[in-house]
């Protein structure tokens, strides 16, 4: 496997989105400069931590002047992954007045606990205060539209039923 790395300086698009139905969900974060795209397979956890922390961000710095159009933030598809998400690191550049978002690939290891070959994909983003805050607005809409959570027990109803533990 070879290394994966792509580095967008002036991205057109980071977005997430999901496919398949409720309770069966996959995951992607996205990012688009140009003709080049690239996908990353994540949990759902994973986007919402990306939300909340580029919110946090986001609330030491001005307000932004410009946002993309909703309609820009879906996946284009097909969705193709690059990788599965491993670490996150995020950041903020003053002199180009971005956020950076560097996604790894997951380290897989063997039964030795050693880490396998071939696992060194990395995508590096910088993406405009606007563009953070509109990925955090879809990614709390993205997140949130999976399968609704029981009222007595809070897991998640799945469409076919639930057994909730708290009904016996």
């Amino acid at each position: 496997m070879s290394d994966i790395y792509y580095e967008f300086e002036g991205v057109d698009t980071f977005t997430t989105g999901a496919v398949g139905r409720p309770g069966a969900r996959t995951f992607f974060l996205q990012a688009r400069q140009d003709r080049t795209r690239v996908a990353v397979k994540c949990e759902k956890q994973q986007v919402a931590a990306i939300a909340q922390h580029l919110r946090r961000v986001l609330n030491d710095l001005p307000p932004p002047e410009d946002r993309p159009v909703p309609a820009a933030l879906e996946l284009v598809e097909p969705v193709e992954q690059a990788f599965v998400l491993g670490a996150i690191g995020l950041g903020y550049d003053r002199s180009s007045d971005r956020l950076v978002v560097q996604l790894e690939e997951m380290v897989l290891v063997d039964d030795d606990g050693d880490e396998l070959p071939g696992h060194d994909g990395r995508v590096r983003l910088y993406v405009t205060r606007g563009q953070a805050a509109a990925f955090c607005e879809h990614a709390d809409r993205i997140v949130s539209a999976g399968r609704p959570d029981c009222r007595w027990c809070s897991l998640p109803i799945d469409p076919d039923g639930h057994v909730c533990p708290r009904m016996n």
